[in-house]
């Protein structure tokens, strides 16, 4: 199994099967495969927290060692 990423080629979508995989399974230039396409969860922090308020402290009990 491979993980790849979907890259824009002119008005369709595409994808590289990596050499190794390629040469692993003997797939060759013309030939014709069946593919399973599984989309992975897009992991992304920007904005993750959005509507979350600040944080805040409700007592600072670390007074002592200050």
């Amino acid at each position: 199994m491979a993980e790849v990423k979907v890259k824009e080629w002119g008005n369709s979508l595409g994808i590289i099967i990596p050499k190794d995989i390629a040469k692993h399974i003997n797939l060759h230039k013309g030939e014709t495969v069946k593919i399973e396409i599984i989309k992975s969860k897009r992991i992304d922090g920007f904005g993750m927290w959005r509507g979350v308020g600040s944080f805040k402290r409700e007592k600072d009990d670390r007074e002592d060692y200050w």
